[in-house]
Parts: C-alpha cells; structure tokens; sequence
C-alpha cells in the first residue's frame, strides 16, 4: 500500500511540522475557481455527480493536483458561461486560485492549466419559465 502523500510546508517553525494534504490544496483550488465569474460549473466524474444530487458538495471536483519534483501542478476542469471571454476568465482563474493559495497555504504554484471542457447555455432560465408554466 502506497504511502499518503504530503507538502510539508514548515519554514523554520520550532514548534513542529505543518504537513498539507494535496486533497485541501484539491479544496481550496476548487473553491477559488468557483467564486469566478463565468464559470458555470466544474467537470467531476459520475459518481461525484451522483453524491452531488443526494445533498453533499465536492468542493475537490474538476481539480487535479500533482505533486513533482518541479513543484506543484494544478489542472482545473471547468464549464463556463456562454457569451464570456474565455481567455480573459482563464486568466481570472489563475489568479484567484494562485491568490487563494498563497494565503491560505503559503505555497507557491508552479503552473495553473485551465481546461475548458464544455460550454453552459442559459438553460436554467428556460427550464424555470417551462416549469412555472405547468
């Protein structure tokens, strides 16, 4: 069984060793790349999908974390909003996510690769009116 793997991120510290999973790194990416604007959902697999629909949030889902020897790699999979600049959002995307984990972690990110997966229409809406109708 392999061992978990973790960043120690203890600079100096006389008090003992801070270790963070790459699992919050996971979180707190997701988090930051939901709060921008256009981003109509994260990718995640069915069944993240399927605990989804019964009341719990992944808030890791559509992130991927990869621990190497150059650093730290994150791919974040998205769905963004029809009709908004997709480079201009992915730019956003990392910068809040690199943003969100400097402060929160103190890291520094070798590279953010954003992927856009799909494009959300404004299906929400019409499905609402559809159902208000009935």
């Amino acid at each position: 069984m392999s061992e978990k793997q973790l960043l120690n991120v203890t600079a100096g510290s006389t008090l003992g060793n801070i270790e963070i999973a790459p699992e919050v790194i996971e979180v707190i990416a997701g988090i930051a790349v939901s709060e921008v604007a256009g981003v109509a959902s994260m990718r995640g697999n069915f069944a993240s999908g399927v605990v989804e629909r019964l009341g719990k949030k992944n808030h890791g889902k559509g992130v991927k974390v990869e621990l190497t020897e150059n650093g730290i790699l994150i791919d974040a999979y998205v769905v963004m909003d029809y009709g908004i600049s997709i480079p201009d959002t992915a730019q956003k995307i990392q910068d809040n996510t690199r943003q969100a984990l400097k402060n929160m972690t103190a890291l520094e990110i070798n590279e953010i690769n954003v992927h856009i997966v799909g494009i959300q229409m404004e299906m929400k809406e019409e499905e609402n009116e559809f159902e208000q109708e009935m």
